[in-house]
């Protein structure tokens, strides 16, 4: 999948790139003490600080007490590692599943869980819109809300219709997660619901 992170630029996501072994002699001149995922989180903390656009691999590498071009030994460019800790990030949603509270009681969940990511996360939100959400988070994400949606009772073109509304609707909140009342938002749940409901009763 080739996406564009920056005008007139293509790219291959991280997820799908091949990521070709670094011979022996190589691996051991790499820094120690280092690996992807100390990086990933790491990029994840900087980004809760800093934000996206004050964001850099010299930032983060000087909070690592590394040089810079020492990062680049477990990513290649600033923008897989972007990906990476996007993927990091949606992985500390506990997913529902319905056989916990149901259908919709999942779907609650899911919606409030979702809103405090983005409030936790602020730059989830321009990195869900800039890079393809392939990783194994977000795809663990999407199979979750498939099975919420599947236990609805919808027929498949209401149901895909559903999941459409419903992705719409979480991705919708990023903008204003931190500003839209607690109480508008549960009411729009509810509305949400309501409609699944009556279509799945029909």
């Amino acid at each position: 999948m080739v996406t564009a992170a920056d005008p007139g630029e293509t790219r291959t996501s991280v997820w799908l790139a091949a990521r070709p072994a670094a011979p022996a002699r190589r691996r051991s001149e790499a820094p120690s003490g280092l690996d992807r995922e100390r990086i990933t989180a790491a990029a994840v903390r900087l980004l809760d600080t800093d934000g996206l656009t004050r964001f850099s691999m010299r930032r983060l590498a000087s909070g690592l007490g590394v040089t810079a071009m020492s990062l680049y030994w477990y990513v290649d460019t600033r923008h897989d590692l972007l990906e990476l800790a996007l993927d990091r990030a949606l992985g500390e949603l506990v997913l529902p599943e319905p056989e916990d509270a149901g259908w919709s009681g999942g779907l609650r969940t899911l919606a409030r869980d979702h809103r405090r990511l983005l409030a936790e996360h602020p730059w989830v939100a321009p990195l869900t819109a800039a890079y393809p959400n392939i990783g194994p988070h977000a795809r663990a994400f999407d199979a979750a809300l498939q099975r919420l949606l599947d236990a609805t009772g919808l027929a498949d073109a209401a149901r895909a219709g559903a999941r459409l509304a419903v992705s719409q609707f979480l991705h919708g909140c990023g903008g204003t997660a931190r500003r839209a009342p607690e109480e508008d938002f549960r009411a729009a749940i509810e509305i949400l619901i309501a409609g699944i409901e009556a279509k799945a009763t029909a």
